[in-house]
């Protein structure tokens, strides 16, 4: 291969980039006042694992060094900010996942910095701007182990948030059994091998959720009993869709939803499952909405009252507000479930990964009516693959949610799992 001439204005580029995103040049002249007055006012774009993240007032880039207002980035990255209006001091603790907790003191109009006790030194001082304080964003991401990239073809600063210890759970439905050896990686399992007939009863039997017959010495009662050993919170997944109206059948019959729950309760207890996933699909795309939300509150209210007695869990997994169906009740739901998951999926017809937007928008609906201590994100791995993932996971932890569920095992790979735990802490 030839070497080519690297041309003047390629080195101005690059050195243009480097200083943006906060990297000291290790040569070459200092940037003119024109050039840095240039740099001041070309503020980049800023990505938390992907996805824009919001500030109170626009970031600014000062002296090749991006600075940003510190809480708002403290805020999505759970670290415990307190700002001395005295001392003029900004101190930022975290508990690290490695064990000990990071503790960093900056000082508005001092280069001069502490992590952990030890002295820092800036390449800029935080300083005040329109009523926040901002401070260098690699620098103070850096510290609490986010790491911080920069694309100058984009002009984008890129946050990857630190691995964060979540509930991670995955379901098991759809030919799972040849992925089994994943399992022990998660916190829960929900087993998809009930469903509700179209006679609105339950049944263990159909095309694609059934029992499974046993695999020689693996049975399903020794799956579920070897997650349980493991710790592990076992689900028994019911799933209704109600395509021939058979949800609409079961929710409407005080009698059927009696039998229901019956059954439910008594297999969950009977097998030794830890609790009952409810996902019950395609409720209020049309009719009365308000009626249907009715009748599924009912039906859950009576279902956790009977879970609880039996000592099971009740999860129930919901289409996003944000979707087509409008036959949900988040707020009167989660009173009653122990946790919802979020399908946030589905939002488009064409392959690919799910739009952030979409699923930021679901979160935020959902979180307007449930604590995110009950919340859980659903990931469906037929819409993400392992470039992706970071996104909806990294939504995930930066509104502090409960934990992510992962649809479904069949689709989970050595490359997913790399993925993952780029991201949250598994088993």
């Amino acid at each position: 291969m030839k070497s080519r001439q690297i041309k003047p204005y390629f080195i101005s580029s690059v050195a243009a980039a480097l200083l943006v995103a906060g990297i000291a040049l290790p040569y070459g002249n200092a940037p003119s006042a024109a050039a840095a007055a240039a740099q001041t006012a070309a503020v980049p774009a800023i990505l938390l694992d992907g996805y824009s993240l919001p500030f109170p007032a626009p970031p600014a880039v000062k002296s090749g060094t991006t600075m940003v207002p510190f809480r708002a980035v403290a805020e999505a990255l759970h670290i415990t900010v307190q700002w001395d209006a005295k001392a003029r001091t900004v101190t930022a603790t975290k508990a690290m996942s490695g064990g000990g907790t990071r503790k960093v003191v900056l000082k508005q109009g001092s280069k001069q910095a502490t992590v952990d006790g030890k002295a820092v030194t800036l390449a800029v001082a935080p300083y005040a701007q329109n009523g926040s304080v901002l401070v260098p964003l690699s620098f103070f991401s850096s510290q609490f182990g986010a790491a911080v990239s920069w694309n100058g073809a984009t002009k984008t600063v890129s946050i990857q948030s630190p691995a964060e210890d979540m509930d991670t759970s995955v379901f098991y439905a759809l030919n799972s059994f040849a992925k089994r050896s994943y399992m022990p990686l998660f916190d829960g399992v929900s087993f998809g091998w009930a469903r509700i007939g179209e006679d609105g009863r339950l049944t263990l039997e159909g095309k694609d959720y059934y029992w499974p017959e046993a695999a020689g010495d693996i049975t399903p009662e020794s799956l579920v009993e070897g997650a349980e050993a493991a710790g592990q919170d076992a689900q028994l997944l019911v799933v209704g869709t109600d395509g021939a109206g058979e949800l609409t059948r079961l929710l409407g019959d005080p009698t059927l939803r009696a039998a229901a729950i019956s059954d439910i309760v008594s297999l969950a207890s009977g097998k030794h499952f830890t609790g009952i996933t409810l996902d019950f699909e395609g409720l209020g795309l049309t009719g009365d909405a308000q009626a249907v939300q009715q009748s599924l509150n009912t039906f859950v209210k009576d279902a956790s009252a009977a879970a609880r007695q039996a000592g099971l869990r009740l999860s129930l997994a919901l289409h996003p507000l944000n979707g087509s169906y409008k036959g949900y009740d988040y707020k009167t739901l989660g009173s009653y479930a122990d946790e919802l998951i979020i399908m946030a999926y589905d939002f488009k017809q064409e392959p690919g990964p799910e739009p952030l937007g979409s699923i930021d928008t679901a979160i935020k609906l959902a979180l307007q009516q449930v604590d995110k201590s009950k919340l859980v994100l659903g990931i469906s791995l037929g819409s993400e693959n392992a470039q992706s993932l970071r996104g909806p996971v990294g939504l995930a932890k930066r509104y502090d949610l409960k934990g992510i569920a992962i649809w479904r095992l069949t689709l989970v790979s050595d490359e997913i799992v790399n993925a993952l735990k780029q991201n949250v802490i598994l088993n």
